[in-house]
This record gives structure tokens, C-alpha cells and sequence, in this order.
């Protein structure tokens, strides 16, 4: 029989739910059906703790006397954009430091996390009304009025694993790539990533709560880059880049255990963002897809090294998480570019919260896209 919201956060108050991580579910889809789960279980929860590029903060810092319209702005010395209000600036993770390139606003978004002071500089043509036209100042969470962690784009609901033919070491994204395909890395949690548990977003859309960061945020729309028109296997899983989830919190409650800036060599500065998504299981066919084993969720493995990252291999997450995987017939070990460990943190932390009471589920106000292609951008030069 089919459950609601309001019957699964009804057990959640009365401290009646029943609550299994992704992992622990799988586990019990080894003795049970999908039907017999659907009716034991109320929560599952999914966490994923990666590098998520699309990522950064609005902050509000309140209006100098005398008042300026910030226009030009730097925050630790790494450039945020003032173009939105007089008093309020987006820092996005990637930007460098104007003198360090291996500290970016990534680093920046942290420290205020943690508490730490960061130092304001900002520049203006000055109006009547907003007369100001220099402004050093120390800010800190303390201080600010509002800073919201805004992420246009995390949590991909799957990522091709990554080598490199060439006889060069290549230093990208997905981490330092040696020579002749000598690694392998992949940067999803498996059987524990949000989307993969839900491939058909049936439970995960506009206004869902979750974990982020070490505090309760929400999904706010897809994510950019969402796509639904994809290559899928034979459990109904993407195998390429597909969904992805814009998410917002407030970084006043953030914990900076659950956002860690980082920096790659040669590429630049990125941020890991702490995910936690808990789905509720109301029909069997979606303790079905929560029962999703890391053997069967596949993925492929590209090259890096060569133009258009041509498809080398299909894998799966058993195998990566494995620690090698054969490739043209040759053993190659694999690396994780974002933390399992720190993805199983998550999802704990989350299912404890629903167990105390403490997070509810909220019922999404609006489904996403369920066709949408994925465009690329035309170069004219």
C-alpha cells in the first residue's frame, strides 16, 4: 500500500519512522523484495561528499556610513561580483586569488564558515545618494547580515570515470591523470549518491529538504547542465552526466567539516560540498530503485587526454571502489576524487536527525524537467 508524506513525517513525530541508509537498504534487498521493504521501511538516505565546481555565496554586508554602492569588490583578495545591490556581492568557489592562485573563493566561503575574519575591499564610482567610493573593512558571520550558500550545479546524479592515453601526465578536474593510462578516477558515491537513488526524481524536485553543509537547506531548482534525455542501463540508471540540483542554505548554521575547500594543481580551486537526500519510500517501486547495488550502476570511463574525451570503457561502482578495473586488457588502479567515507558520515548524521525529530520531509512544490536535452555552446572562432 502506497504511504504520503504527511503519514511518513506523522511516524517521524510520533518517533515511529523507520530509517535505513542506502547502503543498509541494499543490504536488506539481499533478504527481502521490493514489496516487503516498501512496507518496513519509511526513509532512506542518500549523501554524497565530492568537488562541486558550481558552487558559491551571496553575502549581504550591510551598508557603510556613509553609504556606498560596491561595484568592484574583493574578499581575502579573491574577486566576488557586486553587480547585483549596493551592499551585496556573489563569490563564486572557482575565482583565484588576485595573488594566490591555490586559495580562491572556495577558501573564502569556508573561512566565514568557521568563524574566521575576512578582509573586504571594495571600489566605486559614487552617486548621490551612495557617495562612498573606497571601502576596507573586516567582515565576518558574526558581522553580515545574510550569507547564503547558492550552488547552481551539484550533486550530478552520475560522472564518467577518467584516464589518459597520452604519454604526458594531464592535471584536470578529476585529478592528476598520469601517463598511458596510468590511473583511473571517479568522483561518485555509488549505491550512496542522491540521484542514483532516485533516477526518475520522483522524489527529489523544487522545495525538497536537505542536508547541506552541516545544516538544513533545499533543492531550489535543477541544477544547470540538467539533462533527462540520456543514455541509461539496463536498471533504468544514466550511465552520462544527467541531473543536477540547485541548492540553497544558510552558511551562518554550516559546518566546516561539510565544506572544504580545495585546490588542483595546475587547474585550480574547487569546493567539496556535503549532500545528504533523504527519500521516502512511498510505493515499491521506489524501495525498488533504493536497493540499487553499486555492481549495477555503470558508468563510462573516458579519456581525458584526447580531444572530446572519447569513451574508453563501461565500468561499474564495484569495480572502481575496488580499487582497479581492467582496461584494454591491462590492470589500472582507481582513485576517488570525492570521500565515501565522509558521504557515509553524512548519510548517518541525516538518518539520525529524522530518527530524533529534528528533520522532516518536505514534499517538492515542483517536479523537474522530464525532457530536456543538453545544449552545447557553438564557438565562433
Amino acid at each position: 500500500m502506497a504511504k504520503t508524506y504527511q503519514e511518513i513525517n506523522r511516524k517521524i513525530e510520533a518517533g515511529e519512522a523507520v530509517v535505513l541508509t542506502a547502503e543498509e537498504v541494499s543490504l536488506m534487498a539481499e533478504e527481502y523484495s521490493a514489496a516487503e521493504i516498501a512496507e518496513k521501511v519509511d526513509v532512506v538516505t542518500t549523501a554524497t561528499f565530492g568537488p562541486m565546481c558550481s558552487s558559491g555565496a551571496f553575502i549581504n554586508f550591510g551598508h557603510p556610513n556613509p553609504p556606498m554602492r560596491m561595484e568592484r569588490l574583493t574578499l581575502n583578495g579573491v574577486e566576488a561580483y557586486g553587480g547585483i545591490a549596493a551592499a551585496d556581492a556573489y563569490i563564486g568557489a572557482t575565482q583565484e586569488s588576485e595573488k594566490d592562485p591555490t586559495y580562491g573563493g572556495a577558501h573564502v566561503i569556508e573561512d566565514l564558515i568557521a568563524g574566521k575574519d575576512v578582509e573586504l575591499r571594495a571600489s566605486a564610482k559614487g552617486t548621490d545618494c551612495y557617495p562612498r567610493k573606497t571601502l576596507k573593512a573586516t567582515i565576518n558571520k558574526d558581522t553580515v547580515n545574510e550569507m547564503v550558500l547558492h550552488n547552481p550545479r551539484n550533486a550530478y546524479q552520475n560522472y564518467p570515470a577518467a584516464t589518459n592515453s597520452t604519454p604526458d601526465k594531464k592535471y584536470t578536474y578529476m585529478g592528476i591523470l598520469k601517463p598511458k593510462y596510468g590511473n583511473v578516477t571517479y568522483s561518485t558515491s555509488g549505491e550512496l549518491s542522491p540521484l542514483l537513488n532516485d533516477p526518475e526524481l520522483r522524489t527529489i524536485g523544487i522545495g525538497t529538504r536537505i542536508f547541506l553543509g552541516g545544516a538544513q537547506g533545499y533543492v531550489t531548482w535543477n541544477g544547470t547542465q540538467f539533462r533527462t534525455r540520456t543514455v541509461k542501463n539496463e536498471h533504468g540508471v544514466p550511465i552520462l552526466q544527467s541531473a543536477t540540483l540547485t541548492v540553497t542554505g544558510d552558511m551562518k548554521k554550516m559546518d566546516p567539516d561539510f565544506i572544504k575547500a580545495a585546490y588542483y594543481k595546475k587547474y585550480g580551486v574547487s569546493m567539496f560540498v556535503g549532500i545528504g537526500v533523504p527519500i521516502p519510500i512511498l510505493d515499491e517501486d521506489i524501495a525498488k530503485r533504493v536497493s540499487i547495488r553499486n555492481k549495477e550502476i555503470d558508468t563510462y570511463v573516458r579519456d581525458y587526454g584526447l580531444p572530446g574525451s572519447p569513451v574508453l570503457a563501461t565500468v561499474n561502482y564495484e569495480q572502481l571502489q575496488s580499487g582497479k578495473i581492467i582496461l584494454n586488457g591491462e590492470t589500472v588502479s582507481t582513485q576517488p576524487m570525492s570521500s565515501l567515507k565522509k558521504a557515509r558520515q553524512i548519510a548517518k548524521i541525516l538518518k539520525e536527525q529524522i530518527l530524533s525529530g529534528d528533520f522532516k520531509l518536505s514534499e517538492a512544490v515542483q517536479s523537474f524537467p522530464s525532457d530536456q536535452e543538453l545544449k552545447s555552446l557553438q564557438a565562433e572562432d
